[in-house]
Order: structure tokens, then sequence, then C-alpha cells
């Protein structure tokens, strides 16, 4: 016989300790509107529905007439520098069938239309998948990215152009073109989950008319799968409506209350560069260093509802659009920043300057009297390469492609550092493609570091943020 045991109570584990709410960070300083403006040039774009299931017409800038659906086709002819963006998705397609997607350019005219390919980049999600990297990597080569957006943009900014396109495209008269019959193949994918993101830069010597399509695979006798020929491709644009699901319809634009719903854009945008020289006022030279401890700051991106209190919504305008799509080209996806800064050191002091590519908390007015980070930082926002022009401290010219991956609200370290002398000046140029793979708003920011021979690194976090960049962090 057994002898007898007591019961004991089962352990438990004891449910983990609930995570602290972030600390909210804010950096009291001056944010500006960014100079310059945008480009004129227009830019098909492509990105609605971003989730395609079922196949058709994603954007059509052809005329109606003698189209089963007229409201498919917005008709907006191309002629001489124009851009092309699109940015689609498949996710489990029935059968794991792989989705193509088609672009097609037609010459109205009655003389043949060349069409340069000057830049032009494709990429997969399978082929550059959201990866977490460092905050900084310095990327010569441009093989570091997270994102196929972000992968496709940076190609075109180093002036790349696949070999899967064309230098040129030459298109008889009154004839049509395919320029792009690319597939998002799930089949062998760990999730049947892909993504292709395009960016083209293109010259036209004649009007051309553009489309972009989703086709299912076609199977071939034994099964097999094949991609659409140009034959078929003309019939969906001709008998196809409009590809599905539809995205969330936008907010109207005088909404001021309640969830406001940008919506994904499907249309024609007015812009593919903005260039902009950051200086103390229209016609001045140069940007003064602001005082050490101080800093300045110009939006990157900004748009309504995040304006970072500068009232300076830079979103690329709609000039033909569907009625269920973005009013505006909200994110400015593959437009190019070129911002000249021509920094100078007033003072007659040494000075310490930093430049930093960042993410504040969006908010449309500045309510706590500057920009406001949190710690820790939340879910990624921006994955982009930025490319950086300058002299070294020794006067020595350089280029550097810096690759950036950070979170909202992140409090980062400078993306540059820069050691002026007295009376000196310094040119720094800083060019980004605005990726896909992020969200805005985010800020350029130009700091003067504090003359301080203290040694922060035995300083607690909050007093190396007060000294470096003259932050007071709210509880």
């Amino acid at each position: 016989m057994l002898p007898f045991l007591p019961l004991l109570p089962l352990a438990q584990t004891p449910p983990p300790p609930p995570k602290p709410a972030p600390q909210e960070i804010v950096r009291p300083q001056p944010v500006m509107p960014l100079p310059g403006q945008l480009d004129k040039v227009p830019m098909f774009n492509s990105n609605s529905p971003e989730w395609v299931k079922s196949e058709g017409i994603l954007l059509s800038t052809f005329p109606p007439n003698g189209k089963k659906v007229p409201a498919a086709h917005l008709n907006f002819p191309f002629q001489g520098r124009f851009d092309l963006f699109a940015h689609h998705f498949s996710h489990t397609p029935k059968d794991l069938q792989t989705l193509y997607l088609g672009v097609i350019l037609h010459n109205p005219g009655t003389k043949p239309v060349k069409v340069e390919v000057l830049q032009a980049a494709s990429q997969l999600m399978q082929n550059a998948p959201y990866i977490k990297l460092p905050t900084y990597v310095e990327n010569p080569s441009g093989d570091v990215y997270s994102g196929h957006g972000d992968r496709a943009v940076n190609d075109v900014m180093r002036g790349k152009r696949q070999a899967d396109f064309p230098a040129q495209l030459v298109i008889p008269p009154g004839q049509s073109r395919l320029l792009m019959n690319h597939p998002i193949p799930v089949r062998d994918l760990e999730k049947p989950i892909n993504g292709r993101s395009t960016l083209m830069r293109l010259q036209s010597n004649g009007k051309v008319y553009a489309a972009s399509l989703a086709m299912y695979a076609k199977k071939n006798a034994d099964g097999s799968e094949r991609k659409p020929t140009q034959a078929e491709w003309q019939t969906l644009l001709d008998t196809g409506t409009l590809a599905g699901p539809r995205d969330k319809a936008p907010s109207p634009p005088g909404q001021t209350s309640g969830q406001f719903i940008y919506s994904r854009v499907a249309g024609v945008s007015e812009g593919s560069a903005w260039k902009g020289q950051l200086v103390d006022k229209p016609n001045a030279q140069n940007l003064t260093i602001p005082q050490p401890g101080n800093a300045i700051s110009y939006p990157i991106s900004s748009l309504k509802l995040g304006t970072l209190g500068t009232s300076q919504v830079q979103t690329a305008k709609m000039l033909v659009r569907y009625p269920d799509t973005a009013y505006e080209a909200h994110g400015n996806y593959g437009v190019e920043y070129n911002l000249s800064v021509p920094l100078i050191n007033s003072t007659k002091q040494p000075q310490t300057v930093t430049l930093t590519l960042e993410t504040p908390l969006k908010e449309d007015k500045l309510a706590k009297g500057g920009l406001r980070f949190q710690q820790p930082p939340h879910f990624p926002i921006f994955r982009g390469t930025v490319r950086l022009r300058y002299n070294d401290d020794q006067g020595k010219p350089l280029t550097r492609y810096v690759h950036l991956w950070h979170q909202t609200g992140q409090v980062i370290e400078p993306l540059l550092t820069l050691k002026m002398p007295p009376a000196s000046r310094r040119q720094v140029q800083v060019d980004l493609i605005y990726p896909p793979d992020a969200t805005p708003p985010q800020v350029l920011t130009v700091r003067t570091l504090e003359n301080t021979s203290a040694n922060v690194s035995d300083k607690s976090l909050v007093e190396l943020m007060r000294v470096l960049y003259g932050i007071r962090f709210v509880l």
C-alpha cells in the first residue's frame, strides 16, 4: 500500500508583466515648410486595389470610346516626360495561380511614336522581403533593402534600367505595344503572398495612352502556366471592368472630424520630383546653422492632417482619378526629393552640425510646442535609401548611399555629422525617392550640438538626450 502523499498545488506560471506605456519625448524646436515645389511631370500612378484578387483593369488612361466599361478609362494622353508607378500584391489566389501585371501603351496618331525607357525597375517581394535592419547601413552597391518598393526606387535613383525592359519602344500609328508583362508568383512560397513594385521614367516624342492590367496566367494544354499574350491583354482592356476588390473609398477632402481615410491611388498625379534649397528665406544663398543646442526641421512628404505645424501639404494633386480612389497622391510614392543644404557657420566658434532624416509622431499641429517622439518606438515606418553628397571634414568630395530602417517616433543618431570652422560654409545635397515601403511624414533636421566637454557616455539616456538634443520627456 502506497503511503499517503499530500496534494500539492500545481505550479502556475505568472502572467507576463504588462508592457509599460511608451514614454513620450517632446523636442521643442521650429518646423518650417520645405522650400521648393513639385515639378509638373505627370505620373501614371497605379496603386489601387493594392491587394488584387479579381483580374481586370487597374488603371487606364485610354479614351472610353469603344470600350465595354467606359467608366474604367480616364482619357488622359501622355507626351514628353512622364513616370509610371505600379505597386500591387497577390494573396492566396485560387489554385495558387500566378497573377500577371501588364502595361500596354497605345499610339493614337498617324506617325510612329518612340517611347524611351530612361530608367526602370520592377521588384518582387519574394526577392526583397520585409526584414528588420539596423537604423543605418551604408549601401554603396544597392544590395541593402527591406521591401520590394524600397528596392525598386533605390535602383531608379541610381539610374538603372533592368535588362527585361527595352531601351525604347517604337509604336506604329494606331497600334499598341506591351511595355510590361511580369508575374507575381505565389505557388512555391511558404506563404502564398507576393507583390510587385515598379517605377519607370519615360520620354515620348508623341501622344500615348497607357493602361495597367491584372490577369491570371493562362493554361497550356499540359496544364502548365503561360503568360498572357498581347492580344489577351488587349481584350481585357477593351471588355474588362476594374480589378477588385476595391479599396476603401476616401473621405471627402473637407472632412475635419472622425476617421479620415486617405485611400489608395489610381489615376494620374502631377509631379515626379521636388527640388528645393534649404535657405534662411526666399532668395537667400545660405542656411544659417541654428544656435548651439538648437535645431530646425523641414517636413518630407507632408500630407493632409500631417503637416507638423507647417500647414504645407506636399502631396501631388490628381489630374484624373477613379471616383472611389484617393483625391491626392498621399505619400508621394515614387517622387524624388532633391534638397540642397548650403550651410553657413556665421559664429566665431567652431561648431558641430548634424543632419538627420527622422519620423516624429504624426500630427497636424504641434500640440506640445515641438516634435514628438516615443521610447520605445513603434512599428517600422521608413525603409529606404538616401544619397548624400558633400565634402568631408578634410575637403574630400564624398557620395554616400545610406539605407535607413526606423520606426515611428524613434530617436535616432544623426545621418551626417559635420565640423564647421568659424565663418565657414558647407554644401550638402540630400536626395531620395520616397519609397512605397514608408509612411509619411518625415522631417530633415539640421542641428548644432552644444559645446560641451561633459562625458555623456556615463549619463542616463534622458540626460544624454537633454545634453545633445535639448529634449524634454513627458511622463
